[in-house]
Formats: structure tokens, C-alpha cells, sequence
């Protein structure tokens, strides 16, 4: 399982590279369109569009890979693993590890703002829609890139929520940095490792799926 995960961490790293980059190009579009405070008063609505797409996203994928690969099929141990896969690493993702990047930085606005528990009635429904579409049309490929790039934009959303007016480029490279981690270890932990975890009999197999 380390050898799975370190294959899969070198095998995402160039394309979650990309994805901080397109975050990076946001935040730098957003500064010099001198639309800065505007974007800081909405963050918080966009975060949480992204947010629960990134749930959504991710439920198919870790459901998904368990339905895929499971030798002996279990309904309740399908949505369970879903949902904490989904639920669990997204908020590790889009709230905590920029989190603490606003923390480190020393940002004026930080906060952790969980969705489970900010909007539990957004957040909850994603992971069960995400769910369901794994059961109707069992999808890896697509729904993980996906999760890539929209699991990047909703933590750039959350580090603009606790920005000021004022920033530099060796802030700029931080957050890019922070977007990176962001993403990286918790969509490779969260749609791939995590579900493999209940299913040995994988043998490192992953996307046999879209």
C-alpha cells in the first residue's frame, strides 16, 4: 500500500501542479482587474458552489473505486465509504490545509469554515448525490480530474475569504504552495487510496472505469 501510494502521489503530482497554477492565474486575474474586494465579499458564496461539487465529485470516484473492485459486494459498507471519503478529505482539502496557510501567513481574515458544519444541508446532499451517480454509472477518470481543478479553486476561494487588500508575490508563491498540498495527498488519499483500503484483492488495479 506505500508503494501504491507513493506511485499515485508521482503519477498526480504534474497535473495538481497545473491545477495550482490555473488557481494562481485566478488570484492574479482577480488583482490586476483591481477587482480584489469584490471577489473577497463573494469568496465565501463561491467556496461554498465549489465546495459541494468537490463532494460530488469525489463521492463518485471513492464509490466508484470500491464498487469496482470489491469481489463481494456490500450496499451499506459502499455508501459509508463514500461518504467519509468524500465528506472526510474534502474538508482536509478545501477548509483545513488552507487553513492552516492562512494561519502560517498570518492572514487577516483566517478561518477554518467547515462545510459539514457550517451547511450540512448543501454538504450532506453532494455526498449522496455523488453516491448515487457511482451506483447508476461507476466513473474514475473524468469525476477525479474534475476534483483536481475544482478541489484547487475551492481552497483558493478559501484563502481569498481570509485575505486582506494588500499582497506580494512571496504570498502569491505561498499560496501556491498551500494550493498544491491542498490537494495532492487528499485527492490521491481520498479517491483512490482510501477505498483500496477496504479492497486487498485490488492489486494496485485503480481506474478500471471512464
Amino acid at each position: 500500500m506505500i508503494r501504491q501510494i507513493l506511485i499515485e502521489l508521482k503519477s498526480h503530482a504534474l497535473f495538481t501542479a497545473f491545477g495550482a497554477v490555473t488557481g494562481i492565474a485566478i488570484l492574479l486575474i482577480i488583482i490586476f482587474k483591481n477587482v480584489f474586494s469584490q471577489f473577497s465579499e463573494v469568496s465565501s458564496n463561491i467556496f461554498y458552489i465549489l465546495h459541494p461539487i468537490h463532494i460530488v465529485l469525489s463521492a463518485i470516484v471513492t464509490t466508484a473505486i470500491y464498487n469496482l473492485h470489491k469481489r463481494k459486494f456490500n450496499f451499506l459498507w459502499a455508501i459509508l465509504i463514500g461518504y467519509v471519503g468524500s465528506i472526510g478529505i474534502a474538508t482536509l482539502s478545501d477548509s483545513i490545509i488552507p487553513y492552516l496557510g492562512e494561519f502560517i501567513l498570518d492572514l487577516p481574515h483566517k478561518g477554518i469554515h467547515i462545510g459539514f458544519i457550517e451547511k450540512p444541508w448543501l454538504t450532506n446532499p453532494a455526498a449522496f448525490l455523488g453516491i448515487a451517480i457511482a451506483f447508476l454509472k461507476p466513473m474514475t477518470k473524468f469525476p477525479h480530474s474534475g476534483h483536481v481543478l475544482i478541489s484547487t479553486w475551492a481552497s483558493l476561494f478559501h484563502i481569498i475569504m481570509a485575505m486582506g487588500q494588500t499582497i506580494n508575490l512571496m504570498t502569491i508563491f505561498a499560496i501556491f504552495v498551500f494550493l498544491f498540498l491542498a490537494v495532492w495527498l487528499p485527492c490521491c488519499l481520498s479517491d483512490i487510496i482510501f477505498p483500496l483500503l477496504f479492497v486487498p484483492e485490488a492489486n494496485g488495479k485503480v481506474f478500471k472505469g471512464e
